[in-house]
């Protein structure tokens, strides 16, 4: 079984590229088993949204224009 170390770089991996079949079993059936690691591709997924949203303006900075 894959352990968390592996499921983390595979994690980042797919992020890039495109997994194979067997890479993306092997972190389905761990993410399936740890709710460390289901955590943490949450997070992952969560912090890419939040930055691509913030990079294309969608979230506000809080700043106004008072010029």
């Amino acid at each position: 079984m894959m352990n968390c170390k592996e499921a983390v770089r595979l994690m980042s991996l797919e992020r890039d590229s495109t997994l194979s079949a067997t890479q993306r079993f092997a972190l389905r059936f761990h993410t399936l088993l740890c709710t460390g690691c289901r955590n943490y591709r949450q997070q992952m997924a969560f912090l890419h949204t939040a930055s691509v949203e913030r990079a294309s303006g969608a979230i506000s900075d809080g700043q106004k224009d008072d010029a």
